[in-house]
């Protein structure tokens, strides 16, 4: 699924209103992405507009009790992932750029004209984190 910022928002600051982002899941209705400086937050999707619906097959899609969404490649789905991951955790933070690389190839496949509708190239991301980061 990609996204993109309705309209310039001094709330959201950082991020981008002429920027595509790749959703990374679905937290509650809101959208978790790497923001402009490569950090997974989660933002209400109220403020974006979606430029691809498409969400990969694998994910994990649940319904909460007041009928919000829930869906996350099912190695992000775990309870605690996040906490572990902003905590630093090893195994948490080597899934989570392992997993957010390969949907950025394929979202970058999408956006360069292997669907019928070709978008903008997505940003690359940056992590603050001092652990190597994969490549895409």
């Amino acid at each position: 699924m990609i996204v993109k910022l309705r309209r310039k928002n001094s709330r959201y600051a950082d991020l981008n209103h002429r920027q595509n982002y790749v959703v990374i899941g679905i937290e509650a209705d809101d959208f978790r992405l790497l923001n402009d400086q490569g950090r997974p937050y989660l933002y209400p999707s109220r403020i974006f507009e979606v430029v691809d619906f498409h969400k990969p097959e694998s994910w994990v899609t649940t319904v909460g009790d007041d009928g919000e969404r829930y869906a996350y490649p099912p190695p992000l789905n775990a309870r605690g992932f996040f906490e572990d991951f902003f905590d630093g955790a090893t195994t948490a933070v080597a899934a989570f750029w392992r997993v957010v690389n390969q949907n950025l190839a394929v979202a970058n496949t999408a956006t360069h004209g292997f669907r019928k509708k070709s978008l903008p190239q997505t940003k690359t991301p940056v992590s603050s984190h001092t652990a190597p980061q994969p490549m895409i």
